[in-house]
């Protein structure tokens, strides 16, 4: 029992998605809502990464967003369980992360950016979801567990650290490491550098346009999302999907092909519970980039 304790020490802490799903769910719809601040304000960047949140070392941040003359973030701390809303002029707002509605919460985000003179077109639809409730008529979810937020967020920490050497070790364009609100999902993808076929879109909620500009180049991306199994999975895959792809073996042990999701996975738990974490995650990344390196052709100048 060594082996998970020390993972633990490590920053792998215990996940199990059905001990904080209620709490995932809502933390989820807090990031849309904060994530849609950063979509009104920046400017549009390729793949719609400019409108990410960023792993910190306290929580997430939308990062530095222009408002006129003056400079905003928004920071979810879950050492402090606040959401900090913040000027560049030094006025500053908090809300309290605790149990209460995701309409609640957009009333009152709402507000603290209405006190410090900010106004924010905030479009109250969820997105990347089947069933969704809109954000100021949401009091379904309303839970927050401050012990798994944290749990939660010393696992993003972890695994942005593995995600960044992974990043380093390809000299072609690559996204950065970046929290996608709309699945709330860890990631990073790279580019072979030529256009790839129109995507067919399908995404819940998301506009077809927006998945086609996403996916215009040919990408192999992977990432980490808590959910997919008990305890969470790392992802990775290729589009468009090569030949062969999902029929690869992987040395990579108990990562397999997900017929549903279409990717490889490798369980959250095998990772954490591993002797050396990090080697075996950056060891899938590796591999399942290889693989769809190998099998479609990628030039040579995007490795």
């Amino acid at each position: 029992m060594r082996a998970p304790i020390e993972a633990a020490q490590r920053g792998w802490p215990a996940l199990p998605v059905d001990s904080w799903q209620q709490t995932r769910d809502t933390l989820h719809m807090w990031t849309q809502i904060v994530g849609k601040t950063r979509l009104a304000l920046s400017p549009p960047l390729n793949h719609s990464w400019g409108v990410t949140l960023y792993p910190t070392s306290t929580g997430l941040t939308t990062g530095l967003m222009s408002y006129g003359r003056r400079g905003l973030e928004v920071r979810f701390d879950f050492v402090q369980h606040t959401l900090v809303v913040q000027l560049s002029s030094g006025e500053c707002r908090q809300l309290l992360l605790q149990p209460r509605s995701v309409a609640d919460f957009f009333s009152e985000y709402r507000a603290s950016l209405g006190e410090l003179g900010v106004e924010v077109p905030l479009n109250p639809m969820p997105v990347e979801l089947p069933d969704v409730i809109p954000f100021d008529r949401d009091t379904e979810h309303a839970s927050y567990d401050p012990v798994m937020v944290t749990h939660f967020w010393e696992s993003l920490v972890s695994a942005t650290r593995v995600l960044e050497r992974f990043r380093a070790d390809f000299r072609g364009k690559a996204s950065p490491v970046h929290f996608f609100w709309g699945a709330f999902d860890l990631a990073v993808t790279r580019f072979s550098g030529r256009p790839a076929p129109a995507h067919p879109g399908g995404i819940p909620h998301c506009p077809a346009h927006v998945m086609r500009e996403a996916y215009s180049g040919e990408v192999s991306s992977c990432g980490y999302w808590p959910g997919g199994a008990e305890e969470g999975i790392f992802y990775s895959y290729a589009y468009p999907e090569p030949a062969g792809f999902r029929d690869a073996r992987l040395r990579t042990d108990q990562a397999v092909y997900d017929e549903g999701l279409c990717e490889f996975v490798l369980p959250y738990a095998v990772v954490r519970t591993a002797t050396a974490p990090d080697e075996v995650l950056l060891g899938f990344l590796r591999e399942t980039f290889g693989v769809a390196h190998d099998l479609g052709s990628w030039p040579e100048i995007a490795v």
